[in-house]
């Protein structure tokens, strides 16, 4: 019922920027949590950064001073501007999202993923 479509992703040098997008649609009432996650090869799926619908943020260690994190309530989307990126930030970006849809249920939808690669 609810669908997530990152776009951003791709191949940058070592110290550049990468803006990731996610676009949230379908029986939306209202999205509480958006948030971006990234799986490495070979390891476990881990948090890069979320945002509550008031704007509050939690970053990663691994993120704090390099992303940012925003979102457009009015479009469902969120956003995670990524500077001085390192070769170690490569992996599958995962946009996730949990609200209420509007038949009154719960979602927690995950995108399909968007490849970032950090390689001179």
């Amino acid at each position: 019922q609810v669908q997530l479509v990152e776009s951003g992703g791709g191949l940058v040098q070592p110290g550049g920027s990468l803006r990731l997008s996610c676009a949230a649609s379908g029986r939306i009432l209202g999205i509480a949590a958006m948030g971006w996650y990234r799986q490495a090869p070979g390891k476990e799926r881990e948090l890069v950064a979320v945002i509550q619908r008031g704007g509050t943020t939690n970053y990663a260690e691994s993120a704090k001073g390099r992303f940012t994190i925003s979102r457009d309530n009015a479009k469902n989307t969120v956003y995670l501007q990524m500077n001085k990126l390192k070769p170690e930030d490569t992996a599958i970006y995962y946009c996730n999202a949990g609200g209420r849809t509007t038949g009154f249920g719960t979602f927690d939808t995950w995108g399909q993923g968007t490849p970032v690669t950090v390689s001179s």
